[in-house]
């Protein structure tokens, strides 16, 4: 009964003026009452919520949840990439001459996902991990690396799914749904955080105050009702995780491979 309800306010539609309204409702006072059946529903791990349940003024406040201090630990060894999200790996590789290759059997360029960014060029021949984010998950986004933030973007675009139907059924739509995407400078070069909207419009927020520098795992934004991370590396300067495979599950702070210098 409950899940086409919550599947509702989830997954994306195209048209913009539904996802206008689930994200209204959302975010109104009256959706608080469906917390309870929406992380029943889910599985949510109520006790790592910051807050009890009752505190959360929306259903969207319950959706960008912080945890629990301690919850997620960070990667401490030195030059390492972690996660900047809970997600599950729906596609990960070397960059191909600015391509990303078979992303639930279709390819993507590098040019068409930056917005024919100058930036391009840096990440030709990198590597890209492409992070999903199911309604069950933390939807905070936290630096991957200690750096600074050397630019910005934001991309509109349309609100398509980017569930398992979305990338594997509608054309590319990682490169046409909104986007906020994050350059950040790190001792061993450059990486790029492209957070790939969903569902209502302004769907990814950035923390405020956001600092110019950041360290691993600092909070850096927050999806409401958004659900991918496409994290990119620079050219030849990533050394990933070998055990790391499509499919594979990662919690925020893990180590996803090793920066080089």
């Amino acid at each position: 009964m409950w899940k086409p309800f919550f599947r509702l306010l989830t997954e994306l539609s195209s048209r913009k003026f539904v996802s206008r309204l689930t994200g209204r409702f959302a975010q109104s006072a009256f959706s608080r009452r469906f917390i309870p059946k929406f992380a029943q529903t889910y599985g949510i791990r109520i006790e790592d919520a910051e807050k009890p349940l009752h505190e959360y003024e929306s259903l969207n406040a319950f959706f960008t949840r912080r945890l629990k201090p301690g919850l997620r630990p960070i990667h401490e060894e030195a030059g390492s990439l972690v996660s900047p999200v809970d997600a599950v790996i729906t596609g990960m590789g070397t960059i191909q001459s600015g391509q990303l290759l078979n992303v639930k059997g279709q390819d993507y360029t590098l040019e068409e996902l930056l917005n024919r960014s100058p930036r391009s060029v840096n990440y030709k021949e990198g590597f890209f991990f492409v992070l999903y984010l199911s309604p069950t998950d933390y939807h905070r986004i936290h630096s991957p690396v200690s750096g600074t933030i050397v630019e910005k973007e934001h991309i509109p675009g349309k609100v398509y799914p980017v569930n398992e139907f979305g990338l594997r059924h509608m054309r590319r739509v990682l490169s046409r749904n909104e986007r906020l995407i994050t350059y950040m400078q790190h001792e061993a070069g450059e990486v790029a955080v492209v957070k790939v909207g969903a569902l209502n419009v302004s769907s990814i927020q950035y923390v405020k105050p956001l600092p110019d520098k950041l360290e691993r795992g600092d909070e850096l934004a927050y999806f409401e009702f958004g659900s991918t991370v496409v994290l990119l590396t620079e050219n030849d300067i990533l050394s990933p995780r070998p055990d790391l495979t499509v499919g594979s599950k990662v919690k925020m702070g893990d180590p996803l491979g090793i920066l080089l210098d």
